[in-house]
């Protein structure tokens, strides 16, 4: 009896296995359907059977320097002395704010109800993050983890975070790293995994279609961006000739070597760009400061209004290129109240001497500084940032007393850098030092070397060729 049960048994899975092979296989066929399915993407599909192809390790490469040599300590002024002057008489123009008030400047509209909210520089914001993007994880801890990182993200409902995304920073005006930030700032609300939180933005800065990747240093994960100009004091890596930098580690030394793949996300191509030429719309924070200095006897007072929510953003910034920080404007609110306080010493002068007095003023109402003392880092301010601190040094002077030229003179003006030293140098029909610039003259003024005057270069830098001239874009 056992023996024919038995075999019956065994006559009826074999007969059997062919019908069970026959179904495992079309379950198989089915998942790999709705796997593929669940790409929303065509590009994911073929860039996740990238991931699981051949990695390399890629070495740090040489950091470029901001000065070829350290800036001085002090700067010694110079000997006082009375300038004719000369030039037409000007009669300075108030600058108009339409939103010079203490009412917030437009808020982007923020839906309520979102599963994540914080503040974004004084903006109230709020975003969804579906559970399928948030079961995304970086496990195993290998390039195995990242490649399943990727295969949940894609296959989740992301496109109403990134249609958010992109909405929330056309309307607040953001630039590239503004939108960095912001990316930034949700991933890491969504999970409380940095290694996660990485991913989480390298995925959605592809989608947003920016040059990206992700790779491992030490057993972590780490982002690379994509950046044409150079960016100084951070981790830079070459991919096909490329340079990619983790900006996340600027000022904070080497991310060391990083396992990664070279090619790119299908058309994610742009590439990380620092230039702030329209400034972001922030909520008005608004504060007042007092400026004070003297000259020839006479005290003199500048007060102006500025929106702290922009200060705390700049302070933000890694170390971009000069020309970055030379054509970034200041705030509608402080070219206001400015123009109102240099209206009333400059209106009425002639040219040569009404330059002079902002030349002075950039010279004489802060305190000089090396930004290693100050920050414990290199670190060029935005002309807005200058006016904020009470401390600086050559070239955050030298981006102040530019925009200011630019703006009440209209006059054109390039930043004249040397190997330990920044200056300025003006287009305007001047006896004194100067430098050529496109086979044109330009006159020396350096907002470091108090009490000169238009013309006159500190003794050390009237023999020596500029390294670099950095040109202030005229609107």
């Amino acid at each position: 009896m056992f023996n024919l049960c038995g075999r019956f048994s065994l006559w009826l899975l074999l007969a059997l296995t062919p019908l069970y092979a026959q179904q495992s296989f079309k379950d198989f066929k089915k998942v790999q359907v709705e796997s593929f399915k669940s790409y929303k993407d065509e590009r994911d599909s073929a860039f996740e059977k990238y991931l699981k192809g051949e990695w390399k390790a890629f070495s740090e490469q040489e950091p470029t320097p901001l000065y070829e040599e350290p800036k001085p300590l002090e700067i010694t002024p110079a000997a006082p002395q009375a300038q004719n002057p000369v030039g037409p008489k000007i009669y300075l123009q108030i600058k108009e704010d339409a939103n010079n008030s203490d009412v917030a400047e437009v808020k982007p509209q923020i839906i309520k109800q979102k599963a994540l909210s914080f503040d974004f520089f004084g903006t109230k914001m709020a975003f969804d993050v579906s559970e399928s993007l948030k079961k995304s994880n970086f496990y195993p801890q290998n390039q195995s983890g990242i490649t399943n990182f990727f295969t949940t993200a894609a296959s989740s409902e992301y496109e109403t975070l990134i249609s958010d995304i992109q909405t929330t920073a056309q309307e607040m005006e953001l630039n590239d790293w503004g939108l960095y930030l912001l990316v930034t700032k949700i991933s890491q609300m969504a999970t409380s995994n940095p290694d996660n939180a990485n991913l989480l933005s390298w995925f959605l800065l592809n989608k947003l279609g920016y040059a990206v990747k992700i790779g491992i240093a030490n057993g972590h994960t780490v982002l690379m961006h994509y950046a044409q100009k150079t960016i100084y004091a951070t981790p830079r890596y070459s991919f096909a000739n490329k340079n990619y930098y983790v900006v996340a580690n600027y000022a904070k030394g080497s991310a060391g070597r990083v396992f990664s793949y070279e090619q790119e996300y299908p058309n994610a191509t742009k590439e990380l760009d620092l230039s702030l030429e329209k400034l972001p719309n922030f909520v008005l924070k608004r504060q007042q400061k007092l400026l004070q200095f003297s000259l020839q006897g006479k005290s003199y007072s500048i007060p102006f209004a500025y929106n702290k929510n922009l200060i705390d953003f700049m302070a933000t910034y890694p170390q971009a290129d000069y020309e970055t920080f030379f054509n970034t404007p200041l705030e509608k609110s402080t070219l206001s109240d400015l123009s109102i306080a240099f209206k009333e010493h400059i209106s009425g002068k002639k040219a040569s001497e009404a330059i002079n007095f902002m030349l002075h003023f950039v010279q004489n109402a802060f305190v000089y500084q090396q930004d290693n003392e100050q920050f414990s880092r290199e670190k060029v301010m935005f002309a807005q940032e200058t006016l904020y601190y009470d401390k600086s040094d050559c070239e955050d002077r030298a981006v102040l007393f530019s925009s200011l030229i630019k703006e009440f003179f209209g006059i054109n003006v390039v930043g004249v850098k040397y190997k330990d030293h920044m200056a300025t140098a003006l287009y305007i029909p001047l006896e004194g030092d100067s430098v050529s610039v496109k086979s044109k003259r330009f006159v020396v003024a350096d907002p470091t070397y108090v009490n000169a005057t238009l013309g006159m270069s500190m003794p050390k830098y009237r023999a020596i060729k500029p390294v670099e001239y950095i040109v202030v874009k005229q609107d």
